[in-house]
């Protein structure tokens, strides 16, 4: 089959070759992040665990007893930090959002330590579970949760609408991610295993991308996903947009669209801009 070509896997993965200018939007990222975190309430590297990166940051608001918005960055799981990311914050809590983004480790890790998504879902299930116990004390509901995720971070926030919360503890609420937005996500992590650029640092084995891929599970019985990525990406992102819509049923995914306009990196820029629907569809799931 033609997606386990590994020329046509490396071409369809890599997402900085096929938008050439992806440096100019890590360089607005940073600069947008920093001026983030100078001019607006931080609290800044709070341990959520004693792990590699277990550590968040939050972005309280005005509103009291607010919606809580957990951003969740991409990277490909190997790559990029919260800190490249706080730029996510002020358009949210501008309209009462506590926003809360967590860092995880970094594949493939060291050899001491070596880290796979595996591990970096149960970073993002510790990250949920103590804000969940901890965000009330910087103004947040943890009542209302909503996840957001870009790339990697979407097939972690799919990941955390569909995680057993009362397996990991069960004082935690069943319905602990009250909804879920997915930006540029996979949801089907075996063509991973065969992606040249990707198998140095991933290392991914079939048993760890059976457990990691939401595909292949049920329909979580709570709570709604919005999937959506650039019109411009490549085919198997786009495949990727619509297998998840196809495998949970539109009654859990009743949001699926590709963006006219938008490549992998533009499309998390419009979810800050006022004006845009993807701005406006995640403010929608963060008050539902």
């Amino acid at each position: 089959m033609a997606r386990y070509d590994p020329q046509w896997l490396d071409r369809m993965y890599n997402n900085r070759a096929l938008v050439p200018e992806h440096g100019e939007h890590f360089r607005r990222w940073a600069d947008s992040s920093k001026l983030a975190r100078d001019t607006h309430p931080c609290t800044l590297d709070v341990a959520y665990g004693d792990g590699t990166n277990e550590t968040l940051d939050i972005f309280p608001t005005t509103a009291k007893n607010a919606p809580v918005l957990v951003f969740i960055h991409g990277g490909y799981w190997r790559s990029l930090d919260k800190s490249d990311h706080s730029f996510i914050a002020p358009a949210f809590t501008a309209q009462g959002a506590c926003v809360v983004v967590p860092n995880y480790a970094l594949c493939p890790g060291t050899a001491e330590k070596p880290v796979t998504i595996p591990d970096i879902v149960l970073q993002m299930v510790k990250a949920l579970a103590w804000t969940w116990a901890n965000v009330s004390q910087y103004g947040g509901n943890p009542a209302r949760t909503s996840v957001i995720g870009h790339s990697a971070g979407g097939h972690l926030a799919a990941m955390m609408l569909a995680c057993q919360w009362k397996r990991w503890a069960p004082a935690l609420p069943a319905d602990l991610v009250k909804n879920a937005m997915s930006i540029s996500g996979l949801y089907d992590l075996e063509p991973l295993i065969h992606t040249p650029m990707l198998q140095g640092d991933l290392r991914l084995t079939p048993e760890q991308a059976s457990r990691a891929s939401p595909a292949s599970f049920a329909p979580p019985p709570r709570g709604v996903l919005y999937t959506v990525a650039g019109a411009d990406e490549s085919d198997e992102f786009l495949r990727h947009n619509a297998l998840i819509e196809q495998a949970w049923g539109s009654k859990t995914v009743p949001v699926r669209e590709a963006m006219l306009g938008l490549n992998h990196f533009s499309i998390l820029e419009a979810l800050t801009e006022s004006n845009h629907r993807l701005h406006a569809l995640a403010l929608e799931l963060v008050r539902r």
